[in-house]
Formats: structure tokens, C-alpha cells, sequence
């Protein structure tokens, strides 16, 4: 499991490294020389075959004035497909719900967001998100029945919904056919 987690972070500090260079259009040369790193070990730490230590991780920081955590944090993404069908649900219950993420909160650490498939007559209970969090549920399929407290919201696909996400909610499908929706967490403190 350890050597997993290294693997995972020399992947982000290999990209992390070579993004910073590019973006300042500097070679591997002025980096060694602003950094006193040499070029070989830095070629080896951008294609993810070294294990650098944290003190050649410090130079590589204050040498490029980048912080520590720009260097380790997962790699910028510029585009993400995510392929709903062709992953396994994150949570399910058969003849009830699936539910995907999509996108976890990890990504950017404001925003998650899943897609809920509810079965005819399925009901799906979900207990408080937290303070300072909203949901803001698109019907993809069907008609959404959303119970919060005792009251009830019919969503369509021609509606978008939005609450506040820091209480016990369900949500019901009263209908014949299976629907689905994309659901929206942000944390807004």
C-alpha cells in the first residue's frame, strides 16, 4: 500500500515538475542551475523514475518559486471524460438505486458530482452533507420526487433543483420507470 502511494505521488511530482518548467519555457538546464538539482536527476523525477527526497523536493520548490504542495497535489487536468456506463457504481442497492461519482469532492475540494439512477418504486436516503452545502439536482430521465423534511418537490427533466444539502433528504421514484438525475454538492464556506 505504501509503495502504491509513492507511486501516486512521484506520478503528480513528475507532471507537476514538467508543467512548472513548460509554463516558464525554462529547459531541464536552467532548472539544475536555479535549483542546484542536477539535469539528470531532474530528467529522472519528470518521467517518474526517481524517488526524490523532500529536501531535493525543497530546492526544486524555492529554486522554481513554487510552493511544496504544487509539486505533490494531484496534476492539473485540463479536460475529463467521464464515461458513466462504463464504470461500476459507487453505491447500489439491486432493484432500489446506483449511484456514480462522477466527480469526487477530492478533485477541487468545493464541488461533488454523481449520477443517481432510482429504480420504479426505489427510494434512496441520504443524510446530511454538512453545513455550508447545496445540492442542485438536472433530471437526465423521468420525474424525481425529493422529500426534505415533510415536504415534497417533483422534479422533471425540464426542471433544475437546488437546496440546502445539511439535512436528511429522499428521494423517491413513484413512477413506472427508471429515472435518472445528476446531482450537484458544492461547499460553500
Amino acid at each position: 500500500m505504501e509503495e502504491r502511494g509513492m507511486d501516486y505521488l512521484s506520478h503528480n511530482i513528475a507532471i507537476n515538475l514538467k508543467h512548472a518548467r513548460k509554463s516558464k519555457g525554462i529547459s531541464l538546464d536552467v532548472v539544475a542551475e536555479q535549483t542546484g538539482v542536477s539535469k539528470s536527476m531532474l530528467a529522472q523525477i519528470e518521467k517518474g523514475q526517481a524517488n526524490p527526497s523532500i529536501g531535493v523536493l525543497g530546492k526544486i520548490a524555492s529554486g522554481l518559486r513554487i510552493s511544496f504542495n504544487d509539486l505533490l497535489r494531484a496534476p492539473r487536468m485540463d479536460t475529463y471524460l467521464v464515461k458513466v456506463n462504463q464504470t461500476a457504481p459507487t453505491k447500489e442497492v439491486p432493484g432500489q438505486y446506483r449511484v456514480w461519482t462522477c466527480f469526487p469532492y477530492e478533485d477541487n475540494g468545493m464541488v461533488e458530482i454523481y449520477q443517481i439512477d432510482i429504480e420504479p418504486g426505489g427510494i434512496y436516503v441520504s443524510g446530511s452533507h454538512g453545513e455550508h452545502t447545496r445540492e442542485y439536482i438536472s433530471m437526465r430521465q423521468g420525474t424525481l420526487t425529493i422529500q426534505i423534511n415533510e415536504t415534497h418537490y417533483e422534479i422533471t427533466t425540464e426542471d433544475i433543483f437546488r437546496f440546502e444539502s445539511d439535512q436528511i433528504h429522499r428521494y423517491l421514484n413513484k413512477t413506472p420507470e427508471k429515472i435518472s438525475f445528476i446531482c450537484y454538492f458544492v461547499d460553500y464556506t
